[in-house]
């Protein structure tokens, strides 16, 4: 049987990104990956725009997003770093579980998306107030304890770790909020269900799948952008996408995941 593929398909493209919080964001880093399919297409990296940059910037990921969710196509992001803290973290400093009110608040007090901010920057003292907002390593969310392997986000200086990305990524998803917030849904913040059509930007975690796809000489960096842009693509394309986006979890473990977000691909 032919299947209507006009009809199934519940995305156009899919963009997988593998994130560092090396440097400042207008560094130019090695280990920043962007892979970008579409539905008749394998993935393929997709390079920063001509100019003194050899790699992409966390500046200029942000911007390049921005420019492809204001485009018609409906694209699906996979984003690998944290998009939200464990409940403690919230109870602790007295936070409502309101997520852009988190990045807000978060960006006040670790302002990595400013020029010549590094992380370290703000975790010395140097710059913002990070100790105001600090969590501690043994907290951990939800969906990273439903992944097995996955790191705390307060898990600084160890293998693996994705404390540093998370800190240097939330403030550009508040700026991505912002620029395209209404237009595509960031999950699942604002809503569990995969929608009918638009844009989603999600949160990934590139181990999942990567040793399920062949390197072909890619370095770790492009093949875990490479394997989130894939994984995604062969899901929607077999028709199971929708069931991750709607994960088993009872009533509480929903409303503390509404909260503290949830990984795409862990049921």
């Amino acid at each position: 049987m032919i299947r209507n593929r006009q009809t199934l398909w519940a995305f156009d493209r899919y963009v997988g990104i593998d994130y560092s919080g090396a440097e400042t964001p207008t560094s130019s880093l090695k280990a920043l990956r962007v892979y970008m399919a579409g539905r008749a297409s394998s993935p393929s990296e997709v390079q920063p725009p001509p100019g003194a940059r050899r790699y992409w910037t966390r500046r200029g990921i942000a911007e390049w997003l921005v420019k492809r969710l204001w485009e018609p196509e409906r694209t699906l992001v996979g984003i690998d770093h944290g998009f939200s803290f464990p409940l403690q973290y919230f109870e602790s400093h007295g936070l409502p579980p309101d997520w852009p009110a988190f990045l807000d608040d978060f960006q006040h007090h670790w302002p990595t998306d400013e020029d010549h901010t590094y992380v370290e920057f703000v975790r010395d003292g140097a710059r913002g107030d990070g100790a105001a907002r600090s969590g501690n390593p043994r907290w951990r969310r939800l969906t990273e304890i439903r992944a097995g392997g996955a790191k705390s986000v307060f898990h600084f200086d160890v293998q693996g770790a994705v404390a540093k990305s998370t800190h240097a990524g939330l403030p550009w998803l508040r700026y991505l909020h912002q620029q395209v917030g209404g237009r595509v849904r960031f999950w699942p913040f604002d809503g569990w269900d995969m929608p009918a059509g638009g844009s989603v930007v999600a949160e990934v975690y590139p181990a999942l799948w990567s040793r399920s796809f062949a390197r072909e000489g890619r370095t770790a960096d492009q093949h875990d952008a490479y394997s989130v842009a894939a994984w995604m693509r062969r899901a929607d394309d077999d028709g199971n996408l929708a069931e991750f986006f709607e994960p088993s979890l009872t009533p509480a473990e929903r409303t503390a995941a509404q909260t503290e977000g949830w990984i795409l691909g862990i049921k």
